[in-house]
């Protein structure tokens, strides 16, 4: 797989981009029932592992994993910097507590949470900066608690043009030792090829003591 080089975009930018395609994102993949099934088992074992606290779905786009977690009674909220994601779930779950939120700044206290959810919210975060998130993911997360990633696997740590915009590929391991640095240890690895997919990979961890 060759090497693309791209530059690297905010987090303000990529709320832009997402912002301007947000209908289209909603109508495809705004439903937990559109994601495949083996994500939806590999996260709800992750839940049922960490009902002892509240969960932070972050970067939870229109809600649908956050809303699949309130139905399986678990005490979660969901925060994303795009405004119109935000939106739509206040809107749809009315139940639910989403806000307005970045990951690297999460309005939680030290050691407050049982776990925090970042699937496919960190695919847009330059290599560069993903140290400071997933420290800030330690800061949040109690001794004990869990984080579970999904990204987009692949052999090169390297950036792609994603519909949306620049997003990369991590291997498993290095995306592993990231977390590690951070203060969690990996517990559990999924990497897998579907058809007409991009290469996927998630990462389960738990905050060290």
């Amino acid at each position: 797989m060759p090497s693309v080089t791209m530059p690297g975009v905010t987090t303000e930018q990529t709320s832009q981009a997402y912002g301007r395609r947000a209908a289209e994102y909603i109508e495809l993949l705004g439903t937990v029932d559109a994601l495949a099934a083996p994500d939806r088992a590999f996260v709800g074992r992750w839940a049922d592992e960490h009902r002892d606290g509240p969960i932070v779905d972050v970067g939870c786009g229109p809600g649908h994993w956050t809303q699949w977690l309130h139905e399986r009674g678990l005490s979660v909220s969901g925060v994303d910097p795009t405004p119109e994601f935000v939106a739509h779930a206040r809107n749809r779950y009315p139940h639910l507590d989403i806000a307005l939120g970045r990951g690297e700044a999460l309005d939680a206290g030290d050691a407050s949470l049982s776990g925090i959810l970042a699937w496919y919210s960190l695919i847009h975060t330059p290599p560069e900066r993903i140290g400071d998130i997933l420290g800030e993911f330690a800061r949040c997360v109690a001794p004990g608690g869990g984080l579970l990633v999904g990204f987009f696997e692949g052999g090169e740590l390297e950036a792609f043009d994603h519909a949306v915009t620049t997003a990369y590929f991590w291997p498993v391991e290095s995306l592993g030792k990231k977390i590690e640095e951070a203060g969690f240890t990996v517990i559990a690895r999924d990497t897998r090829v579907d058809p007409g997919h991009r290469p996927h990979g998630a990462i389960a961890a738990v905050r060290a003591d």
